[in-house]
């Protein structure tokens, strides 16, 4: 018998991927291809949704292209929550000044609309308590207000559907306009049974948005994984190379396809605290440009600062929690190649390795690993140094976009446990995964073992799950998660570094503190 395979679509910031995946979860093959973004002005990023698009299908043609296509049973779309704006005849719309109609995505990290956000969050409605209390510039809400109220001719006047990109992608491959639970609850304030609050939309100004039962921002929605539509359209199928009909799931956030690829796996033997208990005892963290972790309940848990409880958003029937972190990898980054030694780092990683180059982020870990030599551990060489980790705004479990400055994931998860969650083991994706000292001060800081998954693609095996559970060859996503994710590594904390990061933690909280004292100073003119 034929080996049958799914294809995971991840549309990330900077780049489109795709996998061929079995069904016991082995990656056979990805690629990878580069998106434009564009930076009109500071705090303002866009894509194109064609452009998108077309990618998408190319990396889906040239992963597929050893296999037939009857041996693809399904596809699942994961995408970051940026927001797509097309016309009545689903054409693009220009979300910019500019007027460039295929520049027509306001990426997840635009942070024009915070003005917008801050009076969202004024309102005080009670949508809010399901985003922590605040409402987010990253959120779709302020953004489609920020439209509203700057390019009303242009765009707002123009606009006949806004789709959260994960949504616009398994609208172009099936037709269907259903939204993914995942989208509307986790970003544009949609709560079942009750659905859309039209009190809050009108409260904020923008009534038109319940027209038509709010066919411009969706009607009819469905949990991640359930089949769309009748699977791929005659045009899609052609433009990805597969068979028509070849079913497609209902799709997710990026951080959440993470999620599904990480939380799920079978950990007995490995003499984890989460094993022999409930998938609540987990949390997914999917550490990339920004970091996103993820908590669920089988009990909606209110957290101050943390997005949720969404119920169905990303494991049908349970109860999420997601906080975050704007600015990581992206952070490191900025860090590393502004610092006034950049260049000397590049020359000494080049001189290390003279031919085939080595990672820049490799050989600083190398570099601390000799500094610190035998007498300490590289977490003690910052023992007398602080930094406040907000470059980008604080996403949680502050949830104060105004904050500019590894501690960050200590403080969520300690506002999630105060809340009633009960975390015991940490399992983490994404780029930063696998960079090995990231990995070990994450352990080491929160005193918790972390699971790194056995594909490294977790997020791309997330987005294969989707389409695994559409083709119905697995009944629900939890079958599929467990079938399909495996443990890779464990790594253990240094307990004997407790005491330190305890301290550490200390400094932090009082670092906080004074901050607020200083803003509230200076809000006060």
């Amino acid at each position: 018998m034929a080996e049958v395979y799914y294809v995971g679509v991840d549309v990330g910031t900077a780049s489109v991927r795709a996998a061929l995946v079995t069904r016991a979860g082995l990656i056979k093959s990805t690629a990878e291809e580069p998106i434009s973004i564009w930076e009109p002005q500071s705090d303002y990023y866009v894509q194109s949704s064609t452009e998108i698009w077309e990618k998408c299908c190319t990396v889906v043609k040239r992963v597929t292209q050893s296999v037939e296509r009857s041996q693809v049973r399904g596809i699942g779309f994961d995408a970051t929550c940026s927001l797509v704006v097309l016309d009545q005849g689903f054409q693009p719309v220009p979300v910019c000044q500019d007027g460039d109609r295929q520049r027509n995505v306001v990426m997840w990290m635009d942070h024009r609309a915070e003005e917008q956000a801050a009076r969202i969050t004024n309102t005080g409605h009670r949508v809010l308590s399901r985003v922590g209390g605040v409402m987010s510039p990253e959120m779709q809400p302020p953004k489609l207000l920020w439209l509203k109220e700057n390019l009303r001719e242009s765009c707002w006047n123009k606009a006949g559907h806004f789709f959260d990109l994960p949504d616009f992608l398994s609208w172009k491959a099936t037709g269907s306009l259903t939204r993914s639970l995942c989208t509307l609850l986790c970003k544009w304030t949609y709560c079942p049974p009750e659905g859309w609050d039209a009190g809050f939309w009108t409260s904020i100004g923008m009534e038109d948005i319940l027209e038509n039962n709010f066919s411009k921002i969706g009607s009819t929605t469905c949990s991640p994984g359930i089949p769309l539509g009748d699977g791929l359209t005659q045009e899609a199928a052609a433009d990805l190379g597969l068979e028509p009909g070849t079913a497609v799931g209902a799709s997710v956030i990026d951080a959440h396809a993470g999620g599904l690829g990480v939380m799920g796996a079978d950990v007995k033997g490995f003499h984890l605290p989460c094993e022999d208990q409930p998938i609540t005892s987990r949390m997914a963290m999917i550490c990339g440009t920004s970091t996103c972790h993820m908590a669920i309940s089988e009990q909606p848990l209110f957290v101050p600062g943390v997005w949720g409880p969404c119920l169905s958003a990303m494991v049908p029937g349970m109860w999420l929690n997601e906080g975050g972190q704007s600015a990581t990898g992206r952070l490191i980054e900025h860090m590393v190649k502004g610092h006034a030694a950049y260049t000397q780092l590049q020359e000494e990683a080049r001189q290390r390795v003279p031919f085939t180059g080595v990672n820049i982020y490799s050989y600083l870990n190398s570099h601390l690993s000799s500094m610190a030599n035998s007498r300490t551990t590289v977490d003690l060489l910052a023992s007398s140094l602080h930094v406040w980790p907000d470059f980008h705004g604080n996403r949680s479990p502050l949830a104060d976009p105004t904050l500019k400055g590894m501690l960050g994931t200590l403080h969520i998860l300690e506002a999630m446990k105060d809340a009633g969650h009960d975390i015991r083991t940490l399992f983490l994706c994404g780029g930063l995964s696998k960079n090995a000292l990231f990995v070990q001060i994450h352990a080491n800081a929160t005193g918790l073992p972390v699971v790194l998954p056995d594909q490294t693609e977790a997020v791309l095996l997330g987005a294969a799950i989707l389409g695994a559970c559409a083709s119905q060859d697995y009944s629900t996503i939890q079958e599929a998660m467990k079938g399909m994710a495996k443990v890779g590594k464990v790594v253990q904390p240094d307990y004997e570094l407790q005491s330190f990061y305890e301290r550490k933690y200390k400094v932090f909280l009082r670092l906080f503190a004074h901050q607020r004292e200083y803003q509230a100073l200076m809000n006060q003119g």
